[in-house]
């Protein structure tokens, strides 16, 4: 019989031991590198003749670009910005060294109202008579990236990728069941009547509410029709003929999508890396000059922000204040103790003369979206205050919308869920039957201990109830006084209900339908701006260090506009890369020989 083979520690500590130090000395050596490049590289970013801008839009797609270093992946982390790419759109529309845009998406990550926004802005950069070719590759593509990509002029795709095209779904998570087995108990409390405030249900219920089966169903529908419309109008197909491609699953492989028009035609890339150099007027695709479009357009955007706060040749009179994420009322996302004073400065700047308010939020905590309404009405009463809606100003996110002059919302803009819940979990018992843990109080009132590990009775329950209520009536009161309607007129198509834009435009949630442009230009047209200078705010930190990674990142993949920057830097970097993969024992020649 075979005995049980231990591995020693020692063996798998001093390969550990080694990668660490290797880890550390190649560090200093690289930032050692970086410091000393800081003076030579890289090179400005600049674009010749005939440029064709590479669109790749990589991962998440936010508000503004930002772009950090992780130092778990010696990688960049970063997110685009809506902004920063239709700013880039625009100018490369003007820019007559651009022949045109390859769109070949990498993971682009985004709601439907970001891509219709960025679709509406290729759409406009198509009127200057430029073209744009898209490519699809990889294992499968989704509806999304095809949304994206629908609106080219030239639509392609790799051969063996998969495509699909089955309309729109959601699937929810419920905990209750789990709950039950671990013996806790999630104490729900919504607004009395708040039967739509459906984020808390999974952890009371088994499957979806009607009312929230109802909402949910309403807002995918929507969904599917505007897509269904932007396809077929700009690919030449019924809206009902791509409602009946999906409920057969007719398009499963990009021959099929080429067989019924949604592509134009099946290629692999290098085929079609001919056909953008024909288009470019490249003698071959050797010839082709490549960019980075999100380095072209965060360059662009970023030198623009620069001019416009220096003031040095155009002093700003249109802010636009960026507010995404979470609302709390300090850390990231949207913290009220930040962005309580950048709407204050923006308030108190005399060349500011209208402020666009952009939300892109589900909401969050009360106490802080209170905090930020407070400011926008303090605003709204010296100057202008126009609402953006992007994907989605839920709860606290359409709290802070409700006193704006005029708020716009794009179709698929998920907004509303005008409503409040609190959660309280009870852990006591699984605390009890599971770990034998118990606890006994002392008190001098009956309501001086509050622990989750005592359920609430009835009486505790009817006061959470009765502050949640009192919530719930303020909400109500904020929204009527900015929308102009009574209380019992918002109470009916509030109740936590979510809509899309196009159904909150019909209830008077919101004004009107469009975008970020869209709004600017009516801030502008409301103060008697006939041309809008727009500073954004706050304004985006960037570091040397980032740039740096950032353009070793684009000269890796072959961007023409990144060249100049040392070899050396762009070796150790990849070193660094490199020991992400020393995991566990090595059977690895311990040095790289540089022979010379």
């Amino acid at each position: 019989m075979e005995k049980n083979k231990s591995v020693s520690f020692w063996r798998i500590f001093w390969p550990s031991l080694v990668a660490s130090v290797l880890v550390l000395v190649l560090l200093i050596v690289f930032f050692g590198a970086v410091i000393g490049s800081l003076t030579s590289g890289p090179e400005p970013f600049s674009i010749k003749d005939g440029t064709v801008l590479h669109m790749r839009l990589k991962g998440q797609i936010g508000e503004l670009s930002k772009s950090e270093f992780d130092p778990g992946s010696f990688g960049m982390s970063q997110q685009t910005g809506l902004a920063n790419l239709l700013f880039g759109l625009e100018k490369a529309a003007e820019d007559k060294r651009v022949k045109g845009i390859f769109m070949e998406l990498d993971g682009a990550s985004c709601g439907y109202a970001t891509a219709t926004e960025l679709r509406r802005g290729i759409e406009r950069f198509k009127e200057s008579g430029k073209f744009v070719v898209a490519y699809h590759k990889g294992e499968a593509i989704g509806l999304k990236q095809y949304y994206l990509t629908s609106g080219a002029n030239e639509i392609y795709g790799f051969p063996s990728t998969m495509f699909e095209f089955g309309g729109l779904g959601a699937e929810l998570m419920f905990f209750k069941g789990m709950f039950d087995k671990l013996d806790l108990e999630m104490q729900v409390v919504r607004g009395s009547n708040n039967d739509f405030k459906s984020a808390v249900e999974p952890y009371f219920l088994e499957k979806m509410s009607d009312s929230s089966r109802l909402q949910l169903q309403r807002y995918i529908d929507n969904w599917w029709s505007d897509i269904r419309q932007e396809i077929g109008m700009a690919r030449g197909i019924t809206s009902e003929d791509l409602n009946q491609l999906a409920e057969n699953t007719v398009i499963r492989r990009m021959s099929d999508a080429a067989h019924h028009k949604l592509i134009t035609e099946v290629k692999y890339r290098d085929e079609v890396m001919e056909i953008v150099a024909k288009h470019a007027g490249a003698e071959n695709v050797d010839k082709l000059k490549l960019a980075s479009f999100e380095r072209f357009a965060n360059t662009k955007f970023d030198n623009h922000q620069t001019i416009v706060a220096s003031k040095s040749k155009q002093k700003p009179n249109i802010a636009v204040i960026v507010a995404e994420g979470g609302i709390s009322t300090s850390g990231d996302g949207i913290a009220s103790n930040k962005l309580t004073k950048t709407i204050k400065e923006a308030r108190e700047n005399k060349d500011i003369q209208a402020i666009v308010f952009r939300i892109n939020s589900p909401g969050g905590s009360a106490l802080a979206s209170d905090e930020i309404w407070r400011e926008i009405v303090l605003t709204k009463a010296v100057k202008p205050v126009i609402v953006s809606m992007g994907d989605v100003a839920a709860s606290g996110g359409y709290y802070i919308a409700a006193p704006a002059n005029r708020i716009f919302a794009e179709p698929m803009t998920v907004t509303g869920s005008i409503g409040v819940f609190g959660v309280i979990p009870y852990t006591g018992a699984m605390l009890e039957n599971k770990m034998g843990l118990t606890f006994d109080y002392v008190s001098t009132n009956k309501r001086s201990v509050l622990s989750t590990n005592k359920k609430m009775s009835a009486d505790e329950f009817a006061i959470v109830q009765e502050e949640v209520d009192f919530i719930y009536d303020e909400f109500l009161g904020r929204v009527a006084e900015g929308r102009g309607k009574t209380k019992e007129q918002v109470n009916v198509i509030a109740r936590g209900r979510v809509w899309t834009g196009r159904d909150a435009l019909e209830i008077g949630l919101v004004d009107e339908l469009g975008g970020i442009d869209d709004a600017i230009n009516y801030a502008a047209k409301e103060v008697g701006v006939e041309t809008p200078v727009v500073l954004y705010l706050p304004r985006p930190k960037k570091s040397p260090l980032t740039e740096i990674l950032q353009a070793i990142e684009d000269q890796k993949e072959g961007d023409e506009s990144s060249k100049g920057l040392p070899e050396e830097l762009i070796k150790y970097y990849q070193r660094l890369r490199n020991v992400e993969q020393y995991i566990g024992i090595q059977a690895r020649l311990p040095y790289e020989l540089d022979v010379k």
